[in-house]
């Protein structure tokens, strides 16, 4: 640190450079990973005086570590496809290994709840508990999310956002109790021009606005507190109610104020709400034996009739050199394969993005060995029974994959909100009963 000021470091998200910052904790005690707002990167938010005195009490704890999502502030700007929620929550797990933290407490505002949600059901053991701030799971309303924007609001938000960009209306929108303060303003205008490149903002806000964490909150065993302020114009109260109610531990704290950055309104109060929870009432992870997954089978068509046709030797040799071929793709998207069954596999990953990516990647080579395979997708919670998994996500994958015609990837809906920004296209197949699984479910092929 120079002059109190920590300094900034990187860490490797794949290629990418992830900006972080670590002020050590003034007692030893568990470490705290902050998420930065990205319109006030890890670079700007010491420069005022009032946000960068509530940062150090963080520390006081335990070691706090910042860090700006990628495409923000310090961190790369990645050339497509455009950051998804997926690979934001690979900067979390990306920046705590290069700190050496085996787990945190993950702190986040607003739409940077979603990849801090993400994580903490895919990497339960990473994560000790989560503290939310004005968050939500999607932002769009819907039928059965009438917490949400209507859509002509949400469009009119984003169209505000990319039209006055660094000029002080996104200011008096989001921090109106300190936007008529000249160096305040002046910090916060900087900073939103420093967000992000203009030319990709239009992507970014995409993957902000339209991702849906929903289907992922039952899955979530860290304790989660949940501060919100009444009056928030961009994110209704009603967001953070809805949390509360569908994630299993969770609790609200409602305060007064319409500011939505963190680093506006009553700070300090806001504060003293993290600051006395991480003192006093954080409790230790659970052991993880239920995680979030994306679970992926792969099945070679008409196995029989090839086998009846090569015979069983050269039918042996194929098949060999298929299994080779499946663990290489599903070692190299640091997914999990779990079995091997018969015909075809099962894998898991951690993220729905390369879990297709994986899929297409198989499909296309195994053309070379004359085969062709259907693959399906879900993401769910599964549970970890020794080297193997089980669950009504696996049935879902399974029941997914079967409806596959030759070549395709079929995903289920749970799927398509986790990657938007990621470059992957959904085509709709249609709601189907899935034999053994309650309910229709909607089908997507997955395009790459």
């Amino acid at each position: 640190m120079s002059g109190g000021v920590p300094d900034t470091h990187y860490a490797l998200n794949g290629d990418l450079n992830i900006a972080y910052q670590v002020i050590p904790g003034e007692v030893e005690g568990p470490a705290r990973l902050l998420l930065s707002d990205p319109r006030f990167c890890i670079d700007l938010m010491w420069d005022d005086p009032l946000f960068a005195r509530n940062l150090r009490r963080l520390s006081t704890a335990g070691r706090l570590i910042t860090l700006d999502p990628h495409g923000c502030g310090s961190s790369d700007q990645p050339s497509e496809p455009f950051p998804s929620l997926q690979i934001w929550m690979d900067d979390i797990g990306a920046v705590l290994d290069a700190t050496a933290t085996d787990s945190a407490t993950l702190i986040a505002l607003g739409e940077m709840s979603r990849p801090a949600l993400l994580f903490a059901a895919a990497h339960p053991e990473r994560v000790d508990a989560l503290v939310l701030i004005n968050a939500s799971p999607r932002s769009r309303r819907a039928d059965d999310y009438p917490a949400g924007m209507p859509d002509a609001r949400m469009d009119a938000e984003r169209e505000l956002y990319i039209s006055s960009l660094g000029q002080g209306q996104i200011t008096d929108w989001l921090a109106p109790s300190r936007a008529s303060d000249p160096v305040f303003r002046r910090l916060s205008l900087k900073g939103e021009r420093l967000s992000t490149r203009r030319g990709n903002l239009r992507a970014y806000l995409d993957a902000f606005l339209e991702g849906d964490v929903r289907s992922v909150l039952s899955s979530i065993s860290a304790e989660v507190l949940l501060i919100h302020r009444v009056g928030n114009p961009h994110l209704r109260i009603d967001h953070a109610r809805y949390l509360r109610d569908h994630l299993p531990r969770a609790r609200l704290i409602e305060l007064p104020g319409n500011d939505h950055l963190w680093h506006s309104g009553d700070v300090d109060g806001l504060f003293d709400e993290v600051v006395g929870y991480l003192s006093g009432s954080a409790p230790a992870r659970r052991t993880a034996d239920r995680m979030l997954a994306t679970v992926l089978f792969t099945d070679i068509v008409d196995s029989t009739a090839h086998a009846a046709r090569v015979g069983d030797s050269a039918w042996r040799n194929t098949l060999e050199t298929y299994y080779g071929l499946v663990t290489r793709h599903v070692a190299s998207s640091s997914g999990r394969l779990v079995k091997s069954t018969g015909d075809g596999s099962l894998a898991v990953f951690d993220g729905p993005a390369r879990a297709i990516r994986c899929a297409c990647g198989i499909r296309d080579d195994v053309q070379e060995l004359g085969l062709s395979i259907r693959a399906g997708l879900h993401t769910g919670e599964i549970e970890l029974i020794g080297d193997d998994i089980g669950g009504i996500a696996v049935h879902v994958g399974a029941r997914v994959s079967a409806l596959a015609r030759p070549g395709q990837v079929l995903v289920s809906a749970s799927v398509p909100p986790l990657v938007i920004g990621s470059g992957i296209d959904f085509e709709a197949q249609g709601s189907h009963e899935l034999k053994g699984v309650p309910g229709e479910w909607a089908v997507f092929e997955a395009r790459v």
